[in-house]
């Protein structure tokens, strides 16, 4: 019988996303009425909330589990499944922003990389691969 370790999931639509988002349609409508800022400028700004938008809009699921035999991540359309006796070690890079990215390499060091919605917190995560015998290595900021 399989022992879950770990069952991560969560979904685009985040009240954090949403208040972040009002937060800055809020600023890009007081520059535009207040400052009378030029619309051209408001409008590219504005793109740039595009991606989070679509997150609440299509509220894509993601997640990853780990059990006893394998480590399970989807997010979106996109999944994968890996035993762990293929897996060698997870890096954990700390990037220059404060978050993680999180690749698995593979015992014929390929390298998988995480995507970053499915991923938990870094300390629980650490935690349960330790649980299951897998070595983890963390790297403070790495740039690449």
């Amino acid at each position: 019988m399989t022992q879950h370790l770990l069952d991560h999931r969560a979904n685009g639509r985040n009240p954090r996303t949403a208040l972040a988002l009002i937060g800055v349609w809020a600023v890009l409508a007081l520059l535009l009425v207040v400052f009378q800022a030029a619309p051209l400028i408001v409008g590219g700004l504005g793109l740039f909330t595009l991606p989070a938008l679509w997150d609440l809009v299509s509220n894509r699921g993601s997640g990853l589990r780990v059990t006893d035999q394998d480590l399970h991540w989807f997010s979106g359309a996109k999944a994968d499944t890996i035993p762990l006796p293929r897996i060698k070690t997870v890096r954990l890079d700390r990037r220059l922003d404060l978050s993680y990215r999180v690749s698995v390499v593979l015992r014929d060091d390929r390298r998988i990389r995480l995507p970053q919605d499915c991923v938990p917190a870094i300390d629980r995560l650490e935690e349960v691969l330790h649980k299951a015998g897998i070595a983890v290595e963390r790297h403070p900021f790495s740039l690449l």
